[in-house]
Formats: structure tokens, C-alpha cells, sequence
């Protein structure tokens, strides 16, 4: 492109999820940035225009069209930026797993979670051991008494990094199959927020991946629980990501 044709501005959409948007006051913005602004610059210029994400330090995530920003890489013109806080611990949408292990599912749902019907997908003749995993609601944290939880996800970025989450298990541990569904929208006291089920020849695979795959799910898979309280209600923020450099 001629330099007397490129553009003045590089316009993008700013998505904002869990209490970065509480702190914006609004879900997605329109946003003019310089040409040729890196991902570290464009997170500098939202911390200016918008001084209340100021206070989560650090701990504030980036994201560069659906994928964990690289501070270097370059920003271009109708790029979808997210921001948002360290991930928590309407249709479903459903995404596949890798060719090779087309049995893995990774799924997001508005529904109740049949944990049985999820455990038994991952079951096969050659296995051994199927291990599941259920993540419900309770009602007491800290001594305080919780009414409902809400949970909220970047949809396409939570699938996506199921399916990493998928793929690294495989490589780290002798598994079959793995498989992780995890509810959005209100949940009451009791039903089940996610699911994990690992088949493996051997149970201690199933056993050691499928804790693996929940810790790493909160700490990378950007869905967010709001606890809501007799006396109030709190975004809560899990581990803060310490590989991401914006």
C-alpha cells in the first residue's frame, strides 16, 4: 500500500468480560489505534482511556483475536481485542477435538450437565479406567452464605483453549480420550458448573490428567464466576497468568 494510502488510524473491537467490564462500565467498544501498534501499545492505550482497569495491576489479561497476546505482535485494522481479569476457576456451542483424537470433545452449554452421559463418551473397549470430574456450585465460601453462582466465557477463545488443554494432555499423559463440557449463565446451589472425563488404559493416566486439565482450565480457559452472596456479590479472579508478556 502507498504510504498516502494507508490508514491514519488502525480501528479495532474491545471486547471486556467479568470485572474488567463491571470496572469499563460497558461490554465492547469501537477503538482507534495507531498504525502499526503492537499488542503491548494497544493494551497501554485501553489502561489510559479507561484508568479503572488501572487497579488490577498486573493481573490483567489481553488477548489478541481470540488467542493470548504476545506483547510484540502487531495489530491490525478490524482486529477483536479482549480484556479481562485472571480467568476463575444462550445455544450450546460444540467444538471438535484434533484429527487424531476425534472422540475429545470440548463443549460450553447454557443446560444442566448430565455428568453421567459426559463420563460415558469417552468410554472404549481398550480402556481401562474412565475418571470424571464434577465441579458444582456450594453454598458456603469463607464463611460467607452463597445464593447462585453466574458463570461467563469468551465463547470462541474458552473453546479454543479447551482443545489446547486437549492436545497437551495427550502429550503429557498415556490417555485415550478426554472430554470437558462447562455451564454458563445462572447456576443454583448443587448443579454442576463443568465436567471432565478422561478414559486411559491405566487409571493413574486418568487420575494425574484429569487433575492436570482442571488446574489448567482455571488458570487458562477465560471463563469467569461471579459468586453472588446473602450480603453481596464478587467476580471471583483465579491464578494470575504468568507467561503472558503485554
Amino acid at each position: 500500500m502507498p504510504e498516502s494510502a494507508k490508514p491514519a488510524t488502525v480501528k479495532v473491537r474491545v471486547l471486556f468480560f467479568g470485572a474488567a467490564r463491571d470496572a469499563v462500565g460497558c461490554e465492547q467498544i469501537d477503538f482507534d489505534l495507531a498504525p502499526q501498534s503492537t499488542a503491548a501499545k494497544a493494551f497501554q492505550e485501553l489502561l489510559l482511556a479507561y484508568p479503572a482497569l488501572q487497579h488490577f495491576g498486573k493481573s490483567l489479561l489481553f488477548a489478541l483475536n481470540q488467542e493470548y497476546a504476545e506483547g510484540n505482535r502487531e495489530v491490525h485494522d478490524g482486529d477483536e481485542l479482549a480484556v479481562f481479569p485472571p480467568v476463575s476457576g444462550g445455544t450450546e456451542i460444540a467444538a471438535g477435538g484434533p484429527a487424531s483424537t476425534t472422540k475429545d470433545f470440548f463443549e460450553l452449554t447454557t443446560q444442566s450437565i448430565d455428568v453421567g452421559a459426559v463420563a460415558r463418551r469417552v468410554v472404549l473397549p481398550q480402556c481401562g479406567a474412565t475418571v470424571t470430574l464434577d465441579g458444582y456450585a456450594r453454598e458456603w465460601t469463607k464463611g460467607r452464605r452463597t445464593l447462585y453462582l453466574v458463570y461467563e466465557a469468551y465463547a470462541p477463545m474458552a473453546l479454543n483453549e479447551m482443545e489446547k488443554l486437549g492436545e497437551q494432555a495427550h502429550e503429557k499423559f498415556d490417555i485415550a480420550h478426554i472430554g470437558i463440557v462447562h455451564r454458563t449463565g445462572r447456576l443454583e446451589i448443587g448443579e454442576t458448573s463443568v465436567v471432565i472425563a478422561v478414559s486411559a488404559p491405566h487409571r493413574r493416566a486418568a487420575f494425574e490428567a484429569c487433575e492436570w486439565a482442571i488446574r489448567e482450565l482455571k488458570r487458562t480457559v477465560p471463563v469467569w464466576k461471579k459468586e453472588v452472596f446473602e450480603d453481596g456479590e464478587v467476580w471471583v479472579e483465579g491464578e494470575e497468568r504468568r507467561d503472558q508478556k503485554t
